[in-house]
């Protein structure tokens, strides 16, 4: 059997969000080969030439490179897989946007249904490409890959229909970056690029409307006078609608507490947590909420929303806050920053043990199992 994916989300620099699940997928499937690699070949579309880290090509694993730019899906993608000879058995689209026409069987995923809660969160035409696509893509798909539980929950609540082919995919994490033994020169090095100088609290994520940093800096404000030795960092690329992320820092009087760093490179992402003494989440929803899952695995404790996925990746190793309310996000981080070393070390114990139940490379073989590979 041949299997097509759309490779694009995997194939950019600065990998966020379902950027990372499409690379670190695509990367554990390609190294799980010797289960399937005799019997399958997969093919993986591209709109552009692969990068230097994505899998090589092989006899059993290519790229089919289509140029083009903008509505590449319909332009391009489309085209070809109903026109070409030699096209692929089935398709697999690691995110929302799958072909809208196909002639073969066609697979997807979908990281969370937040968007049909919070509206007011995205700029109108994202918003409704976002709610058409994604429902059509699922209408139309075999199997719907949900990243976690709560994103099944909210598909089969909305469209009841789809409940038999929904298949949960957990996401995973690199263990070779994200564990508790990074070398503390290592996190020095990743503080002096930063601009960090003393301890700090940490957020990453892309800043826009859903992830509620407004509140966070409101929450720091209020904490702000009984821990002076801490600043908050706030690592992450510039998304939609974050203008008053940075109004609030003037409105609050951080200036001086609160350090962006823009889009947090990879290599320097373990030396950046591992710093942290406390990791922050407030979003009011997450799909999965991968760099808490990483922190945990970096034995930072972690203060996350407990809505969403959230409750499901962190269990009972982190402190669940309610995201609405500012008051409870300040509680959740004082509960933290207060704990002896005892308290602390128990938050740290918890959560290594937490992150040991997840891992891309199950991720990938759930992910196989469903498009019937393995």
């Amino acid at each position: 059997m041949i299997i097509g994916v759309d490779g694009n989300e995997a194939n950019i620099e600065k990998r966020v969000g379902v950027n990372v699940y499409a690379f670190e997928l695509l990367r554990s499937i390609y190294g799980l080969a010797d289960e399937w690699k005799d019997r399958h070949r997969f093919v993986v579309y591209l709109n552009s030439s692969p990068r230097g880290d994505m899998p090589k090509e092989t006899d059993y694993w290519k790229y089919k490179i289509i140029p083009g730019r903008g509505l590449w899906i319909l332009r391009k993608l489309t085209p070809s897989l109903l026109r070409d000879k030699g096209r692929p058995d089935i398709f697999f689209t690691p995110s929302h946007y799958a072909p809208p026409i196909s002639k073969i069987p066609v697979y997807c995923s979908i990281m969370d249904l937040g968007y049909l809660d919070t509206s007011v969160h995205f700029r109108k035409f994202d918003y409704w490409q976002l709610r058409l696509w994604s429902a059509w893509s699922m209408k139309m798909a075999r199997k719907v890959f949900a990243i976690s539980r709560s994103t099944k929950e909210d598909i089969v609540r909305h469209y009841p229909s789809l409940k038999d082919k929904v298949v949960v995919t957990h996401l995973g994490y690199d263990r070779a970056k994200f564990n508790s033994d990074i070398p503390q020169t290592e996190v020095v090095r990743v503080k002096s690029s930063c601009g960090i100088g003393g301890d700090y609290l940490l957020f990453i994520s892309t800043l826009k409307p859903s992830k509620n940093v407004s509140a966070l800096l409101k929450a720091f404000k209020t904490i702000s006078g009984e821990f002076r030795g801490y600043s908050l960092v706030i690592a992450g690329k510039k998304g939609w609608m974050y203008d008053d992320v940075f109004a609030e820092v003037k409105a609050q009087n951080l200036e001086s507490r609160v350090i962006f760093t823009d889009y947090i490179l990879e290599v320097d992402k373990p030396g950046l947590i591992a710093g942290a003494r406390v990791f922050v989440l407030p979003s009011f929803w997450e799909g999965f909420g991968i760099d808490a899952l990483n922190a945990m695995a970096c034995g930072v404790p972690v203060v996350v929303s407990g809505v969403g996925s959230l409750p499901e990746v962190v269990g009972d190793a982190g402190i669940l806050v309610d995201p609405k309310s500012v008051e409870s996000i300040a509680g959740g981080l004082k509960k933290i920053l207060k704990a002896d070393k005892k308290e602390y070390n128990e938050f740290v114990k918890r959560g290594l043990t937490q992150a040991e139940n997840f891992s891309w490379e199950k991720c990938a073989r759930e992910t196989l199992r469903g498009l019937g590979v393995i």
